[in-house]
């Protein structure tokens, strides 16, 4: 980046205050070491690997036996074991406290409103837990969630892990093959739902789909369906199902939950990729990966502090659900929403902050461009005055949105871009409390995160755009893919391109000032000419003009070579034509190269997203070329692939 001096810096009060801080004195006076700055830290965590997750779990109070085994086969990616000789359950982890202060508050956006203390909470997870024992659920077992990210997710999820079984779950927007594509492959013994859910103000009934859902998964025992729409919805339509309190009312007067401590790797969740190209992948993740992994963002990384109000937009079909839910082992309280972002003129989310004095406010970068193009301006309309750090992710948060959040939102907040995946549920870079905001950048690689660009021969190069790798283990690996035995799926999806080395699939830039630029999914890198060209290198310029709300760019293969495509959704009422062309190919020209203008500028009424918002570039060069979109069903708005079929002016 061109900018000279951070958009923000934390005050020393804030950078003294810090959990990072005291963790950085804790582990110099531990292990007689002295970390003058975070890159030293950092260097630390890698090159001492059995002294930092030492320290993760000590300081992170880590409920369980430990052992003093911490890292087997260290030199093995994949291959290396963690704490082999650990004892612990994930459930108790997060169920840590039973006092009367809240543990979770949710907004059914403007219809539903709940509180849940922390006594509430474990009582509640107690007789599920016991309910889904009856069930015939024991370790190992699948439990799945077709649910709105609300606190009955989060208990059936914390009951699930207390028993050793193995949660996964999906946003009830997802269509019935979707669903199946999923769940059809983990084979879940119960199914936690519900009747319906809010969008937009509107009810949408679900019943049907879930009555198809479970006439398609023989291995469902038992269906428990949470009333949402209706106080006592008609459920004769579902086999097997029964309602919430049915399903716990033998249990009622349960007050202790039997958690079964198992080992470190044990399975926790198994989590989806998005499915464009074919089935999603069903991705294995341990427990005590992610508790520790999820310890250290939290704590460190985010500062999130007991009783703080911790919140994320998200939906259960998205990964950042579970690293939400994961805030309980920090104490912090859980502000959950469903629905969408945008009633009551997109305030809601403001509001909702406001209200409940939210301290972390997380959302991704395509909200925040949305809230921008809508004319929003938080810092004039709301107080925000707990808010202390925003969340991004989804996709890359371009300079623009930094300036956004600090002109209209907030000045004073640690703004963190994150970027990881659900490969590993958790983050390679992001933020640091400690650490000033530079515009567009990503703060910092992660602790205990050997994180580095590679160029295309696989060395690590600074400044320069190339893979985002990581070149050792880290505990929160995946176990695997489900159904894949001789781990073969595993290891070609990330091992393959650079041997031991774990390559994430993202084209991403290291700074000079060590953060990270993401210019995009690697697979979706332009190459008009042999030039590599991240997408989001054209979507920072196309999208900051006030006629475009939203674009996707392509390459097309054309007479030997590829040319870049670029289709526009524009704002409302507006029509794409010379004028509007030549502004949109002259702002990109003046702010890149000319081999980032495109070829061809192409309307279209609406662009195809996953189910988490994110856009489907993959699909849309399918469609474009005539390929079959193997699984329309990972899409929120399949009919949308429609508008880039047979397009005549890709035709010269």
């Amino acid at each position: 980046m061109s900018e000279t001096n951070p958009i923000w810096v934390p005050s020393a009060e804030r950078v003294a205050s810090a959990t990072i801080t005291a963790f950085t004195r804790h582990v110099e006076a531990r292990w007689s070491r002295n970390f003058p700055d975070y890159a030293a830290l950092h260097r630390w965590s890698i090159e001492h690997p059995e002294e930092f997750w030492v320290s993760v779990w000590d300081e992170g109070g880590v409920i369980g036996e430990r052992g003093e085994v911490v890292l087997v086969d260290g030199h093995k990616m994949p291959g290396a074991r963690w704490f082999a000789q650990a004892r612990l359950n994930f459930a108790e982890n997060l169920l840590r406290r039973r006092d009367g202060r809240e543990a979770m508050v949710f907004w059914g956006e403007d219809r539903v409103k709940q509180r849940w203390s922390w006594e509430e909470l474990y009582l509640e997870v107690a007789r599920v837990a016991r309910a889904l024992a009856e069930a015939g659920v024991t370790r190992g077992d699948r439990v799945a969630a077709y649910m709105p990210n609300m606190p009955h997710t989060v208990i059936a999820m914390l009951a699930t892990a207390s028993l050793g079984a193995i949660c996964t779950s999906a946003s009830p927007d997802f269509g019935v093959q979707g669903v199946l594509d999923r769940f059809g492959q983990t084979e879940p013994k119960v199914l936690f739902t519900v009747d319906g859910y809010w969008y937009n103000g509107k009810a949408v009934d679900i019943r049907g789909k879930v009555a198809e859902v479970v006439a398609g998964l023989p291995s469902v025992r038992r269906v428990v369906v949470t009333p949402y729409l209706e106080a006592l919805p008609d459920l004769s339509m579902i086999d097997r199902a029964q309602g919430w309190a049915e399903f716990t009312a033998p249990h009622r007067d349960a007050t202790e939950i039997d958690f079964v401590r198992l080992p470190f790797d044990h399975p926790l969740y198994i989590l989806y990729s998005s499915g464009t190209t074919g089935l999603p992948k069903c991705i294995v993740h341990c427990a005590g990966g992610v508790l520790l992994q999820h310890l250290k963002e939290h704590k460190l990384h985010g500062d999130v502090k007991p009783d703080d109000r911790l919140f994320y937009f998200t939906t259960c079909g998205w990964m950042m659900w579970n690293w939400l839910v994961s805030g309980l082992a920090s104490e912090a309280t859980l502000l959950l929403y469903d629905g969408s972002p945008f009633v009551k003129d997109g305030t809601i989310l403001f509001d909702y902050a406001d209200a409940e004095r939210m301290t972390h406010f997380g959302t991704s970068a395509k909200f925040l461009d949305a809230a921008a193009k809508k004319g929003l301006a938080p810092i004039e309309t709301h107080r925000l005055d707990t808010v202390r750090t925003m969340f991004s992710t989804g996709s890359p948060l371009m300079p623009e949105g930094f300036d956004y959040v600090y002109t209209r939102i907030k000045r004073d907040l640690c703004l963190s871009s994150i970027s990881g995946g659900t490969d590993i549920v958790s983050c390679f870079v992001l933020g640091n409390p400690t650490l000033p905001v530079w515009r567009g950048e990503i703060q910092c690689k992660g602790l205990g995160m050997a994180v580095q660009v590679f160029d295309e021969n696989g060395n690590p190069v600074v400044g320069q755009k190339g893979e985002l790798v990581c070149t050792r283990p880290f505990p929160v690996m995946p176990l695997g893919f489900w159904n894949d035995p001789d781990g073969s799926k595993y290891r070609a999806a990330y091992f393959e391109r650079f041997p031991g080395v774990w390559c994430h699939g993202d084209y991403c830039e290291e700074t000079i000032h060590g953060g990270f630029i993401i210019y995009g999914r690697s697979d979706a890198t332009l190459n008009p000419g042999g030039v590599r060209i991240g997408t989001a290198e054209i979507y920072r310029q196309v999208e900051k003009l006030p006629e475009v709300e939203e674009s996707i760019v392509i390459g097309q293969d054309w007479q030997g070579d590829v040319r870049v495509v670029l289709f526009v959704r524009l704002r409302e009422g507006l029509a794409l034509d010379a004028a509007l062309e030549e502004k949109i190919r002259r702002v990109i020209r003046d702010n890149t190269t000319p081999r980032h203008v495109p070829a061809k500028i192409v309307q279209v009424p609406d662009i195809p997203r996953t189910k988490s918002g994110k856009i489907v570039e993959l699909a849309v060069r399918q469609v474009v070329h005539g390929q079959p979109v193997k699984n329309v069903e990972a899409l929120a708005n399949p009919e949308a692939l429609e508008h880039f079929r047979d397009r005549p002016e890709l035709r010269d």
